[in-house]
């Protein structure tokens, strides 16, 4: 699994949690950095990277996924799914260096992985009808 595959798969795991737990993904973050023993993986900075983005910016993403995500509020999406959004929205607003393509393809391929069937069209739909906006 590529690097950075690796990294989101642990940012989702964290966000995941915080979602499931009603807790700051921060918190959950530092606990989960305090199980993790040395040495670290390489890709560890870029998944704290990102559960900080996510959880920095949070009212804005998840703004953008009700918005573009027709028929479905946030609180009826699979947990998995919405985080997965989170990640990818992040991606596409705020790391210059990830491009959209990749960003959006990587969300979808984690939920083919680790949602339902629908997950992965859902996702690429929505996705892609944001970064649309995000490019304007």
């Amino acid at each position: 699994m590529p690097a950075r595959r690796k990294a989101r798969k642990r940012a989702l795991d964290v966000l995941y949690e915080a979602d499931v737990r009603s807790l700051p993904p921060v918190e959950v973050l530092a606990n989960y950095l305090e199980r993790i023993a040395a040495p670290r993986p390489e890709h560890l900075p870029y998944a704290v990277s990102l559960v900080e983005g996510v959880a920095g910016h949070k009212d804005r993403i998840d703004e953008l996924i009700a918005s573009y995500a027709e028929g479905w509020t946030l609180e009826r999406m699979p947990v998995i799914d919405r985080n997965l959004a989170r990640i990818a929205v992040h991606e596409l607003l705020y790391v210059d260096e990830i491009d959209d393509a990749v960003a959006i393809s990587e969300a979808v391929e984690l939920a083919k992985q680790m949602s339902t069937d629908d997950s992965p069209r859902f996702l690429n739909g929505v996705l892609g009808r944001i970064a649309e906006y995000a490019t304007r």
